[in-house]
């Protein structure tokens, strides 16, 4: 049997889910042209891993690791796409979990596309528990289900990423980097289609404070928004989200800071019950669709009241960051930066030879 017209990428940085995905992969047919491991773990060494310390990763035969250096999963694709011969390219996070047929299936999504589709998005699902309410970060998960263009299974033409050259490296994170590209590519006249392909995106393990971690993403919101226009949300299909409402509350919190400070006692109080009121608002909303446990609604109210100046403070630092930045547009390359007085100077996108949800 002829393998497939594409190779896989998957970037990690060692999780144990890593094994499990690529057993199925090895172990189903037809089979791909290659499968490529992107190690995306922190150093520069060695393929096998030995010049800074870090343990080789255990794949099965057959499979070839890269390493990208810990620059980041839009790095890392980059590295995968780029050692890539074939036609097509396609994209797994480490942690989903293909159907036993997915192999099969995207060689039938891949040989009925029109010449005009440029990518081929898989289908997800996340598990969700059946005997309670799910949690906050289970529903910010569960979101992947809807989006589009997410990289957990997404399949592009090797022409379509060289046209555009590549994932932007600036998104350091897992997040809008898929988004990113996506537009880019449209731009430039191509198509993407949801094919019939499934996988599991499981949740993962998270603590305490990831709603508030996963505030940095803001400063990617101002990356976009640079890139593409104010209008990039409604394009990508991504939510609104509250950043003018977190800005609010950050001010009316600061404010009542700055009265008290002052002596302006009366005025103070008015500031701070529009805070408590804003803040329990927000508190109320992120509880009410939960299980309502002791642990799970202590933990919304304190992160109900770190996530807005979290938020706001993000999205004020990529603002400054991204400020020099000349937008995208279709007929050249992506976006440069013009020098500047501010933090960044002109990096372009680096080659690869030099994600989380907003609130």
């Amino acid at each position: 049997m002829s393998p497939l017209p594409t190779t896989v990428v998957v970037p990690t940085v060692g999780r144990p889910s890593l094994h499990r995905l690529l057993r199925v992969l090895s172990g189903a047919t037809p089979q791909p042209a290659e499968i490529l491991v992107v190690d995306d773990r922190p150093g520069h060494g060695s393929a096998d891993g030995s010049a800074d310390g870090s343990a080789p990763l255990d794949v099965p035969p057959g499979v070839r690791v890269l390493r990208s250096g810990g620059r980041g999963p839009a790095a890392a694709r980059n590295v995968g796409w780029r050692a890539s011969r074939t036609p097509w390219v396609s994209f797994l996070d480490d942690d989903v979990e293909p159907d036993a047929g997915w192999l099969a299936d995207l060689g039938h999504d891949l040989g009925t596309v029109d010449d005009d589709v440029a990518g081929s998005q898989g289908r997800v699902r996340v598990p969700l528990p059946r005997h309670r309410r799910p949690t906050d970060d289970e529903r910010g998960t569960a979101g992947l289900e809807h989006a589009a263009w997410i990289t957990a299974d997404m399949t592009y033409r090797r022409s379509a990423l060289a046209a555009v050259d590549g994932f932007d490296e600036r998104f350091h994170r897992a997040y809008r980097e898929d988004a990113d590209i996506a537009l880019r590519i449209i731009a430039r006249g191509g198509r993407i289609v949801r094919g019939g392909r499934r996988i599991v995106h499981p949740v993962r393990p998270s603590g305490f404070f990831s709603s508030v971690r996963s505030q940095a993403g803001n400063a990617d919101d101002m990356l976009m928004r640079r890139l593409h226009g104010p209008g990039w949300r409604d394009r990508a299909q991504a939510g609104r989200g509250r950043k003018g409402r977190h800005a609010a509350i950050t001010a009316a919190g600061g404010l009542a800071v700055a009265l008290a400070a002052a002596g302006r006692r009366r005025a103070a109080l008015a500031a701070a019950l529009a805070w408590g009121a804003s803040t329990a608002e927000f508190a109320a909303t992120r509880i009410g669709p939960g299980p309502r446990t002791a642990a799970e609604v202590i933990r919304m109210v304190v992160t109900s009241v770190l996530i807005p100046p979290a938020a706001t403070w993000h999205t004020a630092r990529g603002w400054l960051r991204y400020r020099h930045l000349v937008p995208w547009s279709s007929d050249r390359r992506p976006a440069r930066e013009v020098a500047g007085p501010g933090p960044v100077r002109a990096t372009g996108m680096a080659r690869a030879s030099a994600g989380t949800r907003q609130l």
